[in-house]
C-alpha cells in the first residue's frame, strides 16, 4: 500500500463532495446565492415589512441541499405551505455542503442572516450559536409538546446546549458497517461484537479470496473522519476526550489515541491497494454494491443510494461498530448526528418562522423526507412499513435503541485538529507516517488553538 509522498499530499488533498451550485435544468432551482420563491418568482424587495392584517410575509429560507432528489422535494413541500397559507412567500436559497458552510458563517453575524436556515448540530451548532443571532426555542417546544414530543429526544439534544434549545432537528442518522448476508453465510460467519471477533472475520474473509474484505473510499477525508471519530468514542475515556475535543483545553496525549491508529493501520491493511485512489461512493457502487468487498462502513441515509445499486437478490444487514477489548467508551454508542434547522433572532416574523419549522417538521414533511429524500426523519411515526422499506425501518430501529449519539469527528472538534487528523490518517494508509508522528502533529495542532 506503499504510495509515493506527492501523490499521498495529493490526495490528502481531496475533501469530501464535489461541489456544486443550487442551480439550472428542469428542477427549477437558481444559481448559487440568488433566492428562489417556491414558485420561481422570487422576492425582488429585497426583504419584508413587519408582518399585518393583510400583508404578505417574506421568509428567507436558506439549506444546504441544491441537488434532487432533495430540491425539488423541498419546493414541493414550500409550494404546498404556501397554499395553505396564501399571506406567507416562502425565499429558497441553497448551495452545496463546503460552500454552504463558507457562506453561512459569512452572514450568520451579519444583517443578512437568513430567517431559517440549516445547521449540523455539534460545534457547528455552538459556532452559530456564538454569534449572537440564532433563536432559543424553548418557549416554541414548551408551548406545543403535541409536536416536540414527536420528535426523537437525542435529535433535540444534539441542539441543546447549556439548557436552550437552539434547532429543529430535521433528520437523523447513524454510521454502522454493513454486510453481504449470503458471503457471511457461505462462510459460516457471525456478526463480530468485538475488535479481536472483528478481525478475525476479516481474515477468514480473507483466506476464503476476498482481496478487500473490507472497503473505504481513502481519498474522501471525511470518510475517514467518521471512522477516526468512532474508534476514538470507543476507545478514550469519555472525560479525557471531552477534555481534548474543547478546543480551549485539548492535548491528545494519552496513549489511547495512538492505539487507535494503530488499530485503524491494522484495518487498512484489508482494504486493498486501490482503497487510497478511489472516494466513498467508488468504493460503496463498484466494491460492496457488487460484492467484491463484504463489509462497508455506511451511514443509514445511504439506504437509497444502496439500494438503486445492488442486484435484485442482495442482502444486507447491520452490526454497530465493534468494541475494543481495552476501551474505555461507550459500546452502545452510534456514530451519527441531527440536522436541523435554527431561526435568526433578527427575524421580523419569529412566530410565522416557528409556524413554518412546525409543519415541516411533522408526520407529512418527515415522510416526504424519508421516502423522497431518502434521510431518515427525526419525527417519530413519519415513516412505517406502509411508506418505508424494512432496511429503513431497522436503521430507525438502530437510532432509538442506542444509547446516544456522538457526533462526527469533524462535528466534535476544532478544524485544525480534525484536518491533521484526517491527513495523517492518509499518510498511515500509504506508508508515509507512523500513528506516533501523526499523534505529534495532531498534538501540535491542538496546542496551536490555546
Amino acid at each position: 500500500m506503499k504510495m509515493k509522498k506527492a501523490a499521498a499530499l495529493t490526495l490528502a488533498m481531496m475533501m469530501g463532495l464535489s461541489l456544486a451550485a443550487c442551480g439550472g435544468g428542469g428542477s427549477g432551482e437558481t444559481p448559487a446565492g440568488q433566492s428562489q420563491a417556491a414558485d420561481g418568482s422570487g422576492d425582488k424587495s429585497g426583504g419584508a415589512a413587519p408582518a399585518a392584517d393583510g400583508e404578505q410575509v417574506v421568509i428567507n429560507f436558506f439549506h444546504r441541499w441544491p441537488n434532487d432528489p432533495k430540491n425539488t422535494m423541498f419546493k414541493e413541500l414550500i409550494d404546498q405551505y404556501m397554499a395553505e397559507n396564501p399571506n406567507v412567500t416562502i425565499n429558497m436559497d441553497c448551495i452545496l455542503n463546503d460552500q454552504y458552510k463558507e457562506k453561512i458563517r459569512m452572514v450568520v453575524s451579519t444583517d443578512e442572516i437568513p430567517d431559517i436556515f440549516s445547521s449540523w448540530s455539534g460545534t457547528f451548532a455552538q459556532e452559530m450559536i456564538a454569534s449572537g443571532n440564532v433563536s432559543a426555542l424553548n418557549d416554541m417546544y414548551e408551548a406545543d409538546t403535541e409536536w416536540s414530543g414527536k420528535i426523537a429526544q437525542a435529535s433535540v439534544d444534539g441542539f441543546t446546549f447549556d439548557g436552550q434549545i437552539y434547532g429543529v432537528p430535521w433528520s437523523q442518522d447513524g454510521k454502522v458497517f454493513w454486510y453481504n448476508k449470503k458471503i457471511f453465510a457461505d462462510n459460516n460467519l457471525e456478526v463480530p461484537t468485538t475488535w479481536n471477533e472483528f478481525i478475525a472475520v476479516l481474515d477468514a474473509l480473507k483466506a476464503a479470496g476476498y482481496e478487500t474484505p473490507v472497503v473505504e473510499g481513502l481519498s474522501d477525508s471525511w470518510a475517514i473522519l467518521h471512522y477516526l471519530g468512532t474508534m476514538n468514542q470507543r476507545m478514550v475515556d469519555p472525560a479525557v476526550l471531552a477534555k481534548d475535543y474543547d478546543a480551549a483545553t485539548g492535548e491528545f496525549t494519552d496513549p489511547a489515541y495512538v492505539e487507535v491508529l494503530k488499530k485503524w493501520q491494522q484495518l487498512v491493511s484489508y482494504m486493498g491497494e486501490t482503497c487510497v485512489a478511489i472516494d466513498h461512493e467508488a468504493a460503496r457502487n463498484n466494491y460492496f454494491a457488487t460484492g467484491e468487498a463484504p463489509i462497508m462502513y455506511l451511514q443509514l441515509a445511504e439506504i437509497t443510494h444502496v439500494e438503486k445499486v445492488i442486484p435484485e437478490d442482495f442482502e444486507y444487514g447491520f452490526f454497530n461498530f465493534p468494541a475494543f477489548e481495552e476501551g474505555k467508551g461507550d459500546v452502545n454508542a452510534l456514530t451519527g448526528a441531527p440536522e436541523g434547522f435554527m431561526i435568526s433572532n433578527k427575524t421580523k416574523y419569529p412566530e410565522e418562522c416557528q409556524k413554518f419549522l412546525k409543519w415541516l417538521v411533522s408526520k407529512n414533511g418527515g415522510e416526504a423526507l424519508t421516502t423522497k429524500g431518502g434521510d431518515l426523519s427525526s419525527v417519530d411515526g413519519a415513516i412505517d412499513e406502509t411508506n418505508a422499506i424494512p432496511s429503513q425501518l431497522e436503521a430507525m430501529d438502530i437510532i432509538k435503541s442506542a444509547s446516544t449519539l456522538a457526533p462526527w469527528f469533524d462535528n466534535a472538534c476544532d478544524a485544525s485538529v480534525y484536518t491533521v487528523y484526517a491527513q495523517g490518517a492518509q499518510a498511515i494508509a500509504t506508508g508515509d507516517e507512523t500513528p506516533e508522528s501523526v499523534m505529534e502533529q495532531v498534538q501540535e495542532a491542538a496546542a496551536s488553538l490555546h
